[in-house]
């Protein structure tokens, strides 16, 4: 089980930048096809930018033509919290960061096999570590 990391919105301004604040905190998204992580090919591991914790390897991403970084899964399934969102047309689920609860984008079931998964996140909230 992680443990969480809590802080309050005054602290969590300090740390983030404005729009990683507007992601993270408010649930916001940024503009399609902007993420200095859209086209990354290199190998290594995606993690949260406000907590570290590793969320996504290299050999999960692919190309889902979208405009935002996709992977067909997490590293492990307590590294996230999938929140079922029930908006009209959106046929998915919103994903957050397990330890410290920021939004980071949205998973769909409509992915690559083995999973079927499509997890969609923004670039702005997410470290790379190249192995």
């Amino acid at each position: 089980m992680i443990q969480k990391l809590i802080k309050t919105e005054i602290e969590w301004k300090k740390i983030l930048n404005p729009p990683q604040y507007k992601i993270l905190r408010e649930g916001g998204t940024e503009k399609a096809f902007t993420g200095k992580l859209l086209d990354n090919k290199k190998e290594g591991i995606y993690s949260c930018v406000a907590c570290n914790n590793p969320l996504y390897s290299s050999k999960t991403k692919f190309n889902s033509g979208n405009g935002w970084p996709s992977f067909s899964e997490p590293i492990s399934k307590d590294s996230l919290i999938v929140k079922p969102e029930p908006v009209i047309g959106l046929d998915g689920a919103e994903v957050l960061c397990a330890k410290c609860e920021g939004h980071h984008g949205h998973v769909f079931f409509d992915g690559p096999k083995p999973t079927g998964l499509r997890f969609c996140m923004n670039s702005e909230i997410l470290n790379f570590k190249k192995i």
